[in-house]
């Protein structure tokens, strides 16, 4: 999954206390009982948490996150991410004795209360640098942890959205230097990429079918059982991890690849005069069209996976020429919506320069608090340096992890004042049906990012 680094939702892990004892348990589990398998899920952010819960309803589960203040909220039965609904998240919670007795979560950021555990899943965010580089240093982190409490017969199950290699050449390597065990001797690893979709409660983790491998056969059915359990949509077992990290990464690839298509028809349709979405529609009624829509694309997957992929490209001494166009295609389009915006303004006889713009959303997609990589703050800046104000406005946000992210200021309250320009960025559902008119002062222009106004915008992408 993954993005700049969420601090409060998917932190990278420090590495707390001193090394754990080793045990004598044997290389391979013996019990096939829902107790025998203790769960410590690391990382309690968009992916975390939700498969955490959904594991408590099978088996005793320990949900690990260095933020105090994240735990405090969990074990209070709140979840500000909007992932796990407060009573699903409540009716697994349990205290930390009722675990030792039978299924349910109990969320901690005391590394002795993982120490129990048989089975590390590590659910923690790959984000890209500055010059969208790929960063691994919160896996380094989070296997740094796991290696602390690391004993002979654990296995380790990484999700994070990674290049071909990383679980087994990166990860392992620090597992073995912090625990002094050996791998697929003492320990073992497993990889089942994730598939969370933040924002969707139809296509929840449990309806959405898991890719596993594991680092031996034997392993790899392990790996693939253990996630049978909870997974309804079935499982997929891959012949080896490196598979299954490839087979991630480019799900994503494949979606940024297709939006940039789009987008470029966009840009092309626009200087037509042609309705894109009217010819899309159109198009789509072929059985085997592809439903793509144009927009910004960011967030923690889409927006960053196809670097890693990228990167490992470069390494080997290929140049991935589609991938990285895609790339620059779709990271242009801030830029595109914010002159789209100007332009407008222009043709509505509209000074520019000090006019005041509304931005409804900022988070990386609809019905969703998740700010991480969202591509709104690059319309956002384009707008700005043309010299306007920009009032943001997004009721899911938090402000002050906007602020924290991009120096920027949002409200979730709704502005009094009459605007020149309203744009529709993210497609909330509280957007839907709000009456923009108040929102005008005589001579406003709407443009709508995401295509869902109708004949109430001026202009759509």
């Amino acid at each position: 999954m993954n993005t700049p680094n969420n601090k409060e939702n998917c932190p990278s892990l420090q590495v707390p206390g001193s090394p754990g004892t080793q045990s004598s348990k044997s290389p391979s589990f013996q019990g096939t009982s829902s107790l025998s398998k203790r769960i410590a899920v690391i990382g309690l952010g968009y992916v975390g948490l939700p498969l955490a819960r959904l594991f408590a309803t099978k088996y005793p589960v320990v949900g690990f996150d260095i933020n105090h203040a994240r735990i405090k909220e969990l074990m209070s039965g709140h979840d500000a991410t909007l992932e796990v609904e407060d009573d699903i998240l409540q009716s697994a919670l349990v205290d930390k004795k009722a675990l030792t007795k039978g299924k349910g979560l109990f969320c901690s950021a005391d590394l002795e209360d993982i120490e129990d555990c048989n089975y590390y899943i590590i659910t923690v965010p790959t984000p890209v640098d500055k010059n969208n580089r790929p960063d691994l240093t919160p896996l380094y982190k989070s296997s740094e942890t796991v290696a602390k409490v690391l004993k002979k017969g654990d296995v380790v199950i990484y999700e994070s959205t990674v290049y071909p290699g990383v679980t087994e050449d990166e990860c392992v390597p620090v597992l073995e230097k912090h625990s002094g065990l050996v791998f697929n001797e003492d320990f073992f690893v497993g990889y089942s990429p994730e598939r969370i979709n933040p924002g969707d409660k139809e296509h929840t983790v449990d309806k959405i079918l898991k890719v596993t491998a594991g680092s031996t056969p034997e392993i790899g059915k392990k790996v693939n059982d253990l996630y049978a359990e909870v997974i309804t949509a079935g499982t997929h077992l891959a012949p080896t991890i490196k598979v299954a990290e490839a087979a991630k990464v480019i799900e994503n690839s494949q979606r940024d690849i297709n939006i940039a298509f789009v987008n470029e028809l966009a840009k092309i349709f626009n200087m037509m005069g042609i309705d894109t979405q009217d010819v899309l529609e159109a198009a789509g009624t072929k059985w085997n069209f592809l439903p793509f829509k144009p927009g910004l694309v960011g967030g923690h997957c889409i927006g960053v996976d196809p670097y890693y992929l990228a990167q490992k490209a470069q390494e080997i001494g290929y140049h991935p020429e589609i991938i990285l166009a895609g790339r620059r295609m779709n990271d242009s389009m801030g830029q595109y919506v914010a002159s789209e915006v100007v332009k407008l303004m222009l043709q509505n006889d509209q000074k520019v320069k000090n006019a005041n713009i509304l931005v409804l959303g900022i988070t990386f997609k609809e019905n969703c608090p998740d700010v991480r990589n969202t591509k709104v703050v690059d319309v956002i800046k384009n707008l700005k340096e043309y010299g306007t104000n920009v009032t943001i406005y997004d009721p899911l946000a938090k402000p002050e992890e906007v602020e924290h992210e991009y120096g920027l200021k949002t409200s979730k309250e709704l502005p009094k004042e009459k605007f020149d320009a309203v744009v529709l960025a993210v497609a909330h559902k509280e957007f839907l049906e709000m009456d923009l008119d108040q929102l005008k002062n005589g001579n406003t222009v709407v443009y709508d990012v995401k295509g869902v106004l109708g004949d109430r915008c001026d202009k759509k992408l």
